[in-house]
């Protein structure tokens, strides 16, 4: 779970223009294209990229400030979108905020892609949770179909004995410049190697376990450590643990989504719960201690005497935990006066009688209400 302002470099208190300069400055020293195609480089710029998005929009922002990540997701009831960055979508964020790498690096730089193997692509892995993992937090393990290195070719896509050589068109550069002359002066375009698929490298004699890929189907096991308070659509992203990109390129990411599921005793509102609990008609009126269902088991309650029907009560820290926030949500318990389908004859003759009482009763009440006005008022 990211802090954005602790990415940025800048306070929390910092302004539109000072998250813009830490964005401008971070954006080009991580830049992939100005770090030789460093994967450390690609997850910094990819982190840089999500974190400026997010605080240049007030209403993410408001979200963030308020709720952490989770407000971001759906989970503190912010209202704002966010969506996990990969690397092409960092890289048209950013040329959309600045126009394309010529205002940041210089004539010099190009604006081509870096060559060689490309990652490989992202999982994205549905996670059902009950709420009772959600109240605690909870390790999970699963099997993961992936795509693992060749052992055959370690990788490569070259035959054993063979390597991959260098692009005879594009030189090894993965980029084919072409330059074309019109009315208005020279342009140069640039597009990536048709002949070696922007990779700069081709295979002669392409590794037979593969077929020259580089990577074959597996499974993999993966441990995933949920953290307490996750609501359905949230997710982590697990860095590196994803599909191996063909011809030695490096592994994507797994994006874990969580799924909790329904609990037909609650209804969530973020962090706090809310249920009913069925009472009698002499509990609501003598009061009496009942217990009210709680994510890990029963709950005392105390209903007081002369309690009305619908009342709300408030179990304070006895909801589900703020993700990645400290404090913990309220359980709302609604009472209703439960009414019986059927009654024995010794029931029913209690009822009646009761129910005689209190047609007698709103009369004496009223009755001593005046009498009580009328030594007020001197009468």
């Amino acid at each position: 779970m990211a802090d954005f302002y602790a990415v940025l470099g800048v306070p929390r208190d910092a302004t539109d223009d000072d998250i813009k300069k830490a964005y401008r400055k971070l954006a080009t020293q991580w830049h992939p294209d100005r770090n030789g195609g460093s994967r450390e480089a690609e997850e910094k710029f990819k982190e840089i990229i999500e974190a400026y998005d997010v605080l240049r929009d007030p209403q993410k922002r408001a979200a963030f400030d308020r709720y952490g990540e989770a407000g971001l997701r759906g989970g503190g009831g912010g209202g704002a979108q966010y969506q996990h960055v990969d690397i092409s979508e960092a890289l048209n964020i950013f040329m959309r905020d600045f126009g394309g790498l010529g205002d940041l690096f210089g004539a010099a730089a190009g604006g081509g892609r870096r060559a060689g193997p490309r990652s490989g692509p992202d999982i994205k892995l549905p996670l059902s949770l009950m709420l009772a993992e959600v109240a605690t937090g909870v390790e999970k393990t699963v099997v993961l179909k992936v795509l693992d290195a060749c052992d055959g070719c370690e990788g490569s896509g070259a035959e054993p004995g063979t390597k991959p050589q260098k692009c005879g068109t594009c030189g090894g550069a993965g980029e084919v410049r072409r330059a074309q002359r019109s009315f208005f002066g020279q342009f140069v375009s640039v597009a990536p190697c048709s002949n070696c698929a922007g990779e700069g490298t081709v295979t002669a004699t392409p590794c037979r376990k593969c077929r020259g890929e580089g990577r074959v189907r597996a499974e993999r096991t993966l441990k995933i450590s949920v953290p307490a308070g996750v609501a359905t659509g949230q997710y982590m992203t697990l860095r590196g643990a994803g599909n191996v990109g063909a011809r030695g390129g490096p592994r994507g990411d797994v994006l874990v989504v969580f799924e909790v599921e329904d609990d037909e005793r609650f209804e969530r509102d973020g962090e706090d719960l809310f249920c009913e609990a069925l009472v009698t008609y002499p509990q609501l009126v003598l009061g009496a201690d009942i217990q009210v269902p709680g994510v890990n088991g029963p709950l005392p309650l105390r209903v007081p005497p002369g309690t009305q029907s619908g009342t709300l009560f408030h179990l304070r820290g006895r909801g589900l935990p703020r993700v990645n926030a400290s404090g913990v949500g309220d359980l709302h318990v609604r009472v209703q006066l439960w009414t019986p389908q059927q009654v024995s004859g010794e029931e029913a003759g209690l009822i009646e009688r009761l129910a005689e009482l209190q047609r007698q009763a709103p009369g004496q009440r009223a009755k001593g209400f005046w009498s009580k006005m009328k030594e007020a008022l001197g009468g």
